[in-house]
């Protein structure tokens, strides 16, 4: 992995995945190069010098991206508002909970984003889907072959820390929609929108709230209700399991990074074995759950895991790991392949250092694996349609 601040983990996880999501090398290195001392000093203390580098660069692009609007300028407009979106949520990512600055950072994303659509990716909504008296954020991508009649759909989900912003600036839902096939990015419950302004915490049942997606997704005339599948990435690579094995109207699953087993991972870290995705770590993981004693809430998480879950997958499946993944040992994808008896069709797709994207979830090289699983995604559903 490139590693900009020598290590430094956390930070360098950003700024890879910051280039790998349509970032520009020379604008990241001028909003890096000012903290590049204060990175040795370890990923929670310099957060307040990362905020400010970082959004003195999304300043610099909003007013570029202003004048360009102004002038009529739509394309540039709209290109520029996109790399603002997406440096300032991997700003946003890096702070506290409790840091004041975290709340109005995330709404400035939110309206960063919606300015992107307008201007540069208007086949790209932002959507409401019902949900327990409620609703969960979400950003639909209607490919425009649903113009032609109903298309697939995947639903995308969440890790740990990221947002539906980071699932948009990836530029998954583009290549997906490139194979005909729209994309629902959720903030589902302890992540993104959801948690941060409504206080949706997480939850093991993540069928819950998956099953209200296929409801909501079911209910379009663009969609093919008989092909919906569901890919989640880091975290979401337990969430997205789970909800497959007992939400059956999932037509194929992708576990983007194999959490097989994500309460053993938290004893782990408590031990400081592995590498951990965000700063001030442990604030940011009791927030996601709903917690507020570290003690109780890992005798909790022993129950997230997958062992007795993927048995019960009875449709294609994918996993898919960086063979160097210091977040998440590659033993999980292993486990989770092996125990998915039941999949008619099963893969396991380890990348290499020689190829690539080797670290978590492919940040190394995203797009490498973007492709990989859009190309699966796409020729899965090609085969369901045959039968």
């Amino acid at each position: 992995m490139f590693e900009y601040f020598p290590g430094n983990y956390v930070w360098n996880l950003g700024v890879v995945a910051a280039l790998n999501s349509g970032g520009l090398i020379d604008e990241v290195d001028r909003a890096c190069r000012p903290i590049r001392e204060i990175a040795r000093k370890g990923e929670d203390v310099g957060t307040p010098d990362f905020l400010r580098a970082w959004t003195a660069l999304t300043d610099q692009l909003v007013a570029q991206a202003e004048l360009a609007e102004r002038d009529g300028r739509t394309r540039t407009a709209g290109q520029t508002y996109f790399r603002a979106t997406n440096y300032l949520c991997q700003t946003e990512r890096m702070l506290a909970r409790s840091d004041p600055d975290r709340v109005p950072t995330y709404r400035r994303v939110l309206e960063l984003a919606r300015k992107s659509f307008a201007l540069r990716d208007p086949r790209v909504s932002r959507v409401e889907i019902p949900y327990g008296g409620t609703a969960l954020p979400a950003y639909y991508s209607q490919a425009p072959a649903a113009d032609e009649g109903p298309a697939p759909v995947v639903v995308l989900v969440n890790g740990l820390d990221s947002t539906k912003e980071h699932m948009y600036t990836s530029s998954h839902w583009e290549e997906l929609a490139a194979r005909g096939i729209s994309c629902l990015m959720l903030d589902q419950p302890g992540t993104g929108e959801s948690l941060r302004l409504r206080g949706l915490t997480a939850r093991i049942d993540a069928e819950a709230w998956a099953s209200a997606a296929v409801d909501w997704l079911q209910e379009r005339p663009e969609v093919d209700a008989a092909r919906i599948g569901i890919v989640g990435w880091s975290l979401g690579g337990y969430y997205a399991p789970r909800a497959a094995a007992f939400e059956e109207r999932f037509a194929l699953v992708v576990a983007w990074g194999a959490n097989h087993d994500w309460g053993a991972v938290q004893r782990r870290r408590r031990e400081r074995e592995g590498e951990r995705p965000v700063p001030h770590y442990w604030e940011h993981v009791l927030w996601v759950w709903g917690h507020d004693d570290l003690d109780t809430f890992l005798d909790f998480a022993d129950d997230i895991h997958l062992n007795g879950v993927v048995e019960k997958i009875a449709v294609p499946f994918l996993v898919v790991h960086g063979q160097n993944d210091r977040q998440i040992p590659l033993q999980y994808a292993h486990q989770s392949y092996e125990q998915a008896v039941n999949s008619p069709k099963r893969e396991l797709r380890v990348f290499t250092p020689d190829e690539g994207a080797t670290e978590h979830i492919g940040l190394d090289h995203l797009p490498l694996v973007s492709s990989f699983v859009a190309d699966w995604v796409a020729g899965t559903f090609a085969e369901l349609d045959e039968r």
